[in-house]
């Protein structure tokens, strides 16, 4: 598997062109995935999705620190402004982000700010399937954690996301 990707062929750029996207702004995750030799089952959405996980998991603190600020703020700043990547705008517009009212949008100002402040990266939630009333109350809810807590919970979260994206491209089973 490490030269050619049972579904379809794919050379190491082809592969990073497809799946370096699936972890926000962190093209190295698909990358170390490719390098370490894509195992068995790689061709569907859980496998590769298995594959992409070991190479986040053994990466050092700060390289992951750096992937969950790659991701943007909920019903943020960049949403507003149309600056989102592909997957994350149809993700946050899914869930309804884009269609906050007024005062949705300032709570969700204020707990991204404060959310910010206390643990360092923005907070994180797979939104698909999940409303803006839903999303309001697990940010409320994590808004509390402990900073290790919540970095392990945001890190699950980024591999929820990934999970789904991956979904999206590949097929559950050969």
């Amino acid at each position: 598997m490490r030269r050619t990707m049972e579904s379809g062929g794919m050379d190491r750029a082809a592969f990073v062109a497809r799946f370096g996207g699936v972890f926000e702004h962190s093209p190295w995750i698909a990358e170390g995935a490719w390098d370490a030799g894509l195992p068995e089952g790689a061709g569907t959405a859980d496998g590769l999705h298995a594959a992409m996980v070991a190479v986040l998991r053994a990466a050092p603190h700060q390289r992951k620190l750096d992937l969950l600020n790659a991701h943007p703020d909920l019903a943020g700043k960049l949403a507003v402004r149309g600056e989102l990547t592909a997957e994350s705008s149809a993700e946050q517009a899914g869930a309804g982000l884009d269609r906050c009212t007024p005062a949705e949008f300032a709570r969700f100002t204020e707990l991204n700010d404060t959310y910010k402040v206390r643990f360092g990266f923005p907070f994180i939630l797979a939104v698909k399937g999940s409303t803006r009333a839903e999303i309001l109350a697990a940010f409320e809810r994590r808004v509390t954690n402990t900073p290790e807590e919540e970095f392990a919970t945001a890190l699950e979260q980024v591999e929820r996301i990934a999970l789904l994206r991956i979904r999206d491209l590949l097929p559950a089973t050969p």
